[in-house]
């Protein structure tokens, strides 16, 4: 079965919990919205699934509830963020701020952080640079994922990344994808619905692939597009992670592991366009492309050609007003942590579904 939830009941629950271990109300909304966003646009790898991880870290202490972010280098158009262990969403949101803020005054701002936690989906970021005017980018790194091409030891991360822009006329052109085949939550979220997973997205310790989302936790992730995988994901953790002065390969430490700071850093740029194109002329350029890519020939049986982010901005639109779908072990999950936070999980904003 598969359980409906009114979103901001949901959001509010999540964000319930967080200040019940000492995350401030404001800071708490915001995690527990960025979940709940990525749940809605139908990525529930980045979504309600991981409170539970972020409540573990929390309650050992390596993840700060409250967020004492410090500028540690300040050029004006390019900053240093010490994140200092605090919530990444939270480290997140205020260095997006801040590359916003600066690009407003430069054309471009930049902001590499370090000492931050894992943030959620990418694009939740980068779709606020894009709402407020700019290219945004954002790099993470993040444990070890993957091989290095040619090697049978997992040292690489998936180290996703994001771009988005404003769409003109259209919601925003977003674009977030792990260098992975597939981002480790996705196989995190198959476990959860008890499914097994296509035999191309993951192999066991012994590089043999598996269809065992367990066994592909305990194994590598396959690279996507083989080798031009790894490489990305190589240079994403020089960019996040070297050059932040963060940790970096096997120095990072994953969301789901409760006892040991992150370490993982990241970058995040954003360039004004209106600098670079005065008088609306990028929103008529981005309208013209997107209506040109949607017109083309569609190939049989496809009812709709979609511009990256589009998918998720209609899935998001209809979920607001419908509900979001979860799985019911993550609905249990969420039922008994509240619990163990004195936190009442209203179970009268749930619907049960077939499918």
């Amino acid at each position: 079965m598969t359980v409906i939830a009114h979103p901001d009941r949901l959001t509010e629950f999540g964000a319930d919990v967080l200040v019940s271990l000492g995350v401030p109300e404001a800071d708490a909304g915001l995690v527990s919205d960025s979940l709940v966003t990525a749940d809605l646009w139908g990525h529930p790898s980045h979504g309600m699934l991981r409170l539970p991880w972020y409540v573990a870290r929390l309650r050992s202490g390596v993840m700060a509830a409250v967020t004492r972010e410090e500028i540690v280098v300040d050029t004006g158009a390019l900053a240093v963020m010490d994140g200092r262990d605090g919530v990444g969403q939270v480290i997140t949101d205020r260095a997006t701020r801040a590359a916003v803020t600066r690009a407003a005054v430069h054309g471009i701002g930049v902001v590499a952080v370090r000492n931050s936690n894992h943030f959620g989906t990418a694009a939740y970021w980068t779709r606020r640079m894009a709402e407020a005017g700019c290219v945004g980018i954002l790099t993470t790194n993040g444990s070890p994922a993957m091989a290095p091409w040619g090697g049978t030891e997992k040292t690489v991360g998936a180290n996703p990344w994001s771009v988005a822009t404003p769409g003109g006329s259209n919601p925003p052109v977003v674009l977030d994808i792990a260098n992975t085949g597939v981002a480790r939550g996705k196989i995190y979220a198959a476990a959860e619905r008890g499914e097994q997973i296509p035999d191309t997205w993951a192999f066991d310790t012994d590089g043999v692939s598996t269809t065992d989302p367990y066994v592909a936790i305990q194994g590598l992730l396959a690279p996507m597009g083989g080798h031009k995988g790894y490489g990305i994901s190589f240079v994403m953790d020089v960019l996040s992670g070297v050059l932040t002065g963060s940790g970096y390969g096997t120095g990072v430490v994953g969301p789901y592991v409760p006892d040991r700071r992150s370490a993982c850093g990241h970058l995040v740029l954003a360039l004004r366009v209106d600098t670079v194109l005065p008088g609306g002329e990028f929103g008529a350029r981005i309208d013209d492309l997107i209506a040109a890519t949607k017109s083309v020939p569609r190939a049989p049986g496809v009812e709709e050609i979609f511009y990256p982010g589009e998918i998720e901005a209609r899935a998001e639109a209809r979920g607001r007003l419908t509900g979001v779908r979860l799985p019911d072990k993550t609905v249990s999950d969420l039922r008994d942590l509240g619990a163990e936070c004195g936190v009442a999980f209203d179970d009268s904003m749930l619907e049960k579904v077939a499918g």
